[in-house]
């Protein structure tokens, strides 16, 4: 089975920013540690109309990983500091040609 990667992306707003860093952080760094994968943090280069666009990067996440990130997202209250909703996309890798 392929591995399978979770990107997620969502607006904030430029006064919001800097909390939300401190509360992404502390919960990508607490899902690294228990389920042993490789997160990220990226951002659009540009703000529109006082909003920043983000993406989590989570990379080889193991079958449960949702639900996990779910109620890591709840603890840290997180959605009171989004703008609008958080998308979630999934990828895989795309082997070589043999």
């Amino acid at each position: 089975m392929a591995s399978l990667d979770l990107y997620v992306y969502y607006r904030v707003r430029d006064d919001d920013a800097s909390a939300l860093l401190a509360r992404v952080t502390a919960l990508q760094q607490s899902l690294a540690r228990e389920c042993g994968i490789v997160t990220g943090l990226k951002r659009r280069p540009e703000s529109r109309e006082g909003r920043q666009t983000w993406m989590e990067v989570y990379l080889s996440v193991p079958p449960d990983f949702e639900a996990k990130l779910e109620q890591a997202l709840s603890s840290q209250r997180l959605s009171s500091l989004i703008d609008g909703a958080r998308h979630t996309e999934h990828f895989v890798d795309i082997p070589p040609c043999a």
